[in-house]
């Protein structure tokens, strides 16, 4: 179940509030961020995630997915195969994410490691 920020009924005054009720979290902006990459099934995004559960990231999917940012294509093959690939609204979030991956390693990855 999605925590949010706000009450459910309530209006949103705050587009940064909508927002990170969006995207926020531990997982989104990662998963947001490798599907601005490109397309990738369920398997790929779980190794490039190796620190999520599957329970996780398929929660996260599908969260991501009702609220219009990525889009699910699932194919009838034996074994099924499930891609996962950006919305146009979701595509629109690329120019943030890649703003916050430099703050990151301005910020955070180079303050972190050892001189």
């Amino acid at each position: 179940m999605r925590k949010q920020r706000h009450e459910a009924n309530a209006a949103i005054d705050c587009p940064m509030e909508a927002t990170l009720d969006l995207i926020g979290g531990k997982w989104k902006g990662v998963i947001l961020f490798r599907l601005s990459q490109g397309t990738q099934r369920f398997g790929e995004l779980r190794r490039l995630l190796c620190k999520i559960t599957q329970r996780t990231l398929t929660q996260q999917l599908r969260e991501l997915e009702s609220d219009g940012l990525v889009h699910r294509r699932v194919y009838a093959e034996v074994p099924p195969r499930v891609e996962y690939s950006l919305t146009e609204r979701g595509r629109s979030l690329k120019p943030v994410l890649a703003v916050l991956m430099q703050w990151g390693k301005a910020n955070v990855i180079d303050t972190v490691r050892p001189s």
